[in-house]
């Protein structure tokens, strides 16, 4: 069965009380689905950023993409989430990660633990929230999202999540490597089969992450400016990168769709500054006229 799209645009942008709620207004005419916030230093403090989106919109559901639960005690967590999730009348989407920033950390005076046990800190969060995710003290369901591409991330998800999301790279010590095509199928394939072995009965939503939108009619000249970004990929191996959508806006409509019958993603988020240009693929794959 072909999951229905949905499209989400995470804002990390600061800006003033009224610019804020403009750019999510503006979200919901463009037909988002979902306003997201990340949960890094410097950007906008996820919660009460969401019920600010929530205020100026009717529509999309609010969601945190994702937060850094290393930042996080559980239990004060719990106390956001379903505060976030009775302000926003229920549209609250909870997203969790690991975390990955070590100078964030450093920053922010909190011990920047081994991978394992990042996992294992996200687990224990999982599980204390379950009660709170369930609305089990009178308030409403909240859909969590895990976020990652490990394989004990992955597990997790497998066992957990409404919606498990992939990011399209490789976290290493120097830095991020991009995930092709190719590599990206397989940790999706070997998520599935994690699902398999969990005993679900109904997959996750999958989620992408796409980092670039560029509308142009000259798809080659727009992938030469990634070569230098990622040298140990070529222009054909760039251009069918999931986490790019180069083209016009038919030719990245075809390609979102594309995503979802070879990958099964049905849910992507773009950053808010491909807000504007991927809101007409949006209208284009609903069948209406971009507003």
């Amino acid at each position: 069965m072909v999951s229905p799209f949905r499209f989400a645009v995470n804002m990390l942008t600061p800006g003033t009380g009224p610019e804020w709620r403009a750019r999510c207004r503006r979200a919901e005419e463009l037909g988002y689905d979902l306003i997201l916030v990340a949960d890094h230093l410097g950007m906008p403090a996820p919660f009460p950023s969401l019920v600010a989106a929530a205020a100026a919109t009717t529509r999309p559901r609010l969601g945190t993409f994702v937060l850094n639960t290393g930042f996080w005690n559980p239990a004060l967590l719990a106390r956001e989430v379903a505060t976030t999730a009775a302000l926003t009348d229920g549209r609250l989407e909870l997203g969790l990660g690991t975390g990955y920033v070590r100078a964030e950390h450093e920053r922010a005076g909190i011990p920047f633990l081994p991978p394992g046990e990042r996992v294992g800190h996200l687990a224990r969060t999982v599980e204390e929230l379950a009660g709170t995710l369930k609305g089990e003290e009178g308030g409403p369901r909240t859909p969590l999202l895990i976020g990652g591409n490990g394989e004990r991330v992955l597990r997790l998800a497998a066992r957990h999540a409404d919606v498990t999301a992939f990011s399209g790279g490789r976290f290493t010590g120097e830095g991020v490597t991009v995930l092709t095509a190719e590599e990206l199928a397989g940790r999706v394939e070997s998520y599935r089969g994690f699902e398999r072995e969990a005993g679900r009965t109904t997959p996750a939503e999958l989620n992408l992450l796409v980092q670039r939108v560029i509308v142009t009619e000259d798809r080659p000249a727009a992938a030469a400016e990634f070569l230098p970004l990622a040298p140990y990929l070529d222009e054909e191996l760039i251009l069918d990168l999931p986490i790019l959508l180069i083209g016009t806006v038919p030719e990245i409509a075809d390609r979102v769709k594309a995503l979802r019958e070879r990958f099964g993603f049905s849910y992507l988020t773009v950053l808010d500054r491909a807000m504007e240009a991927f809101g007409p693929v949006i209208a284009r794959l609903r069948g209406s006229a971009p507003s």
